[in-house]
């Protein structure tokens, strides 16, 4: 995919680059609508005050080619393939009208009718909006560093894996990779919806179309550019964008039928009566007049505008719904299970405690022989271990002779003293001085859901780390919201053990916890809720989410810590941390579908008014068009409110 990019603000600031809207003439059903309603109005007066007819005649020929000519052109071709388009029966009805003298009620059908085809071009191209806004964000260049450290400046498309990249105070990052040098302030509102930037050290992650602070980073370049974050936000917006929910997919199908059926009745109100002597004129009106109204024009306008506004609107927010179709799915979902480690818990380790176990140790120099037994290794419990020595200022010395050993730990020579760091029950042995009290310490440490992490200097056990997955700012209120929203109460679902799974549960509120599943243990819970007659909305991020995800009626991955295969997997993913934007994605497929559902009343109230007046009655051809056309754009404008900021902000309120 094709990076569009503007350049970076000056002076460092972090306001995010601003997004691109159409221009409402930018588009052609625009323009066409625009010239047709301004040859209307300009015909109009000469009309209503009795000018010749030479004066009005043409401009009105105009308003109905300029407004006609597209939909008409269009319905020729469905009819070409055997298929009957309603765009077709409201030019043929116009021009009915303007064969029996109704002219202006003719043109008047053709302006409406071009003006609710352009509000829904201006659905569709708003969200197209939302896709070049993040493509706006990715920079043009970028400054590649060569192996001797001298700097290239390069398209940021030509980057590869493997580069690394100099990201200067006040420039956006180039590629999707980790800081291997410098550290700084990182504005990520744009990706992940964070409000404040985000602290990037060593080993930390960063994303394309980030504005970078004060600080130089160096990257190192982990994503091709067309699969970074930004431009899979673009695809997934895209592609959902150009997808239709079921509901509308039954519309279309109802649709040909309906059409078919209302063009027999048409005929048949026209053929039946002059049959019986009726006049031709007042017969053929009443007939032109009944195709009007009978056109399922609102009908099929129902559906896509909500859908198109809400997946818009929700992209620009962080949350990627991959079709309408999954935006609908989501709308009906009744009960959320969610899984714990990345989840509703962050997915990386951080050193909660530091327990020294003898006197010869403090907390500092515990942690200090840790970090530098751990700096070699790239396991993750190693990582926290040297992060949170570095958090506290531990200076961290440099190891020799590291080893490593599946399941029981490391060991290294750190200043002379033979270092080993890992599982209690592998590494200490029970002869060893104080071994029974770094057991019991360890003990304790577990029973509070952490992981214990031995420190051990030549063979005897001088203290414990205690290492925990933190929970989500925030994981409590949103399963709360999910409870409310949902009306049933939400399930843990995770592969850890029953210890940590309740602790989890009990600090995120969740009252059902099932604990160390395997992937088809996940899948299985899941059809279980289903064939409760539950809708399941499976929230999770790894590998081992991915059946369950795959499984349920709707999925959400959470996208910064997730897997590639749950990504692809999930209906939707929230591109940042954010676990709260999961409910309020819920609430707008809610309103959305609530939208369509009140679109759809609408339309059908209209329709069978209207058609009841025309049979029973004599129904005046301008009330009819103001009447049929007035419901189609009524329907399209109520499906764009879904566009703005406020129905976000509605939809985060919502319980």
């Amino acid at each position: 995919m094709p990076l569009l990019t503007t350049r970076p603000p000056a002076g460092g600031g972090r306001t995010a680059a601003p997004r691109r809207r159409t221009r409402l003439l930018a588009l052609p059903e625009a323009r066409w609508a625009a010239a047709a309603l301004a040859l209307f109005l300009t015909a109009l007066p000469l009309d209503l005050l009795g000018a010749p007819a030479w004066t009005w005649g043409p401009l009105y020929a105009l308003a109905y080619a300029s407004g006609g000519w597209e939909p008409a052109l269009e319905g020729l071709k469905a009819l070409r393939e055997k298929r009957l388009d309603v765009d077709l029966l409201m030019v043929a009805a116009a021009l009915g009208a303007a064969a029996i003298g109704q002219v202006l009620d003719g043109a008047l059908l053709i302006v409406i009718f071009a003006t609710s085809g352009a509000l829904e071009a201006i659905a569709t191209a708003r969200t197209a909006d939302s896709v070049r806004g993040l493509l706006d964000l990715a920079p043009q260049r970028a400054v590649r560093l060569a192996a001797d450290g001298a700097e290239e400046p390069v398209a940021a498309a030509e980057l590869r894996i493997g580069d690394t990249v100099l990201v200067r105070p006040g420039e956006r990052v180039g590629a999707d990779g980790r800081v291997t040098d410098g550290a700084s302030e990182v504005d990520q509102a744009a990706v992940t919806g964070e409000p404040l930037p985000a602290v990037k050290e060593i080993g930390d992650t960063v994303f394309a179309g980030t504005l970078n602070g004060t600080g130089h980073l160096r990257v190192a370049v982990e994503r091709d550019p067309a699969d970074t974050v930004i431009a899979r936000i673009a695809a997934m917006v895209d592609d959902a964008s150009r997808t239709k929910a079921a509901t509308q997919l039954f519309i279309e199908r109802v649709e040909q039928r309906y059409s078919v059926g209302m063009v027999a009745a048409t005929l048949a109100l026209f053929t039946v009566p002059l049959l019986w002597g009726a006049a031709l004129e007042p017969t053929l009106l009443r007939a032109m007049t009944f195709m009007i109204v009978a056109s399922p024009c609102a009908l099929v306008l129902a559906t896509m505008p909500p859908m198109l506004a809400a997946i818009a609107n929700a992209g620009r927010h962080g949350v990627l719904v991959k079709s309408a179709r999954a935006l609908e799915r989501l709308a009906r979902s009744d009960r959320a299970a969610l899984d714990k480690t990345g989840t509703l818990t962050e997915g990386a380790p951080r050193v909660s405690d530091i327990l020294p176990l003898t006197d010869d140790f403090a907390a500092e120099e515990v942690l200090a022989l840790a970090a530098a037994a751990e700096h070699p290794s790239e396991h993750p419990l190693a990582r926290a271990v040297v992060a949170a020595a570095r958090e506290r200022g531990v200076a961290v010395e440099t190891a020799a002779d590291f080893s490593a050993a599946v399941g029981r730990g490391v060991r290294a020579v750190v200043a002379g003293r033979d270092v080993a760091v890992g599982a209690p029950q592998r590494l200490v042995d029970d002869a060893a001085p104080g071994a029974a009290r770094a057991r019991s310490g360890a003990a304790a440490l577990e029973d509070t859901g952490k992981t214990a992490v031995v420190v051990l200097a030549d063979g005897r056990p001088v203290g414990l780390l205690g290492v925990a997955d933190r929970m989500r700012p925030g994981a409590a209120d949103a399963v709360a919201r999910l409870r409310a929203l949902t009306g049933t109460e939400p399930v843990l679902l995770t592969g850890d053990n029953p210890r940590a799974a309740e602790l989890v549960a009990a600090q995120a509120g969740i009252g059902e916890a099932r604990s160390g599943l395997l992937p088809e243990d996940k899948v299985a819970a899941v059809h279980g809720f289903e064939e409760a007659g539950h809708r399941v909305l499976m929230v999770g991020d790894g590998i081992n989410d991915a059946p369950a995800l795959a499984a349920a009626h709707t999925s959400i991955a959470m996208g910064r810590a997730g897997s590639d295969l749950a990504l692809e997997t999930a209906d939707a993913v929230v591109v940042g941390d954010d676990l709260a934007a999961v409910p309020t994605a819920l609430s707008l497929a809610r309103r959305a579908r609530r939208l369509v559902a009140q679109n759809l009343v609408i339309a059908a109230v209209f329709i069978a008014g209207l058609v009841a007046w025309d049979l029973a009655g004599t129904l005046p051809l301008p009330l009819a068009v103001a009447g049929h056309e007035g419901s189609t754009v009524l329907v399209a404008l109520n499906g764009l409110r879904l566009l703005g900021e406020g129905a976000w902000r509605r939809a985060q309120a919502d319980e």
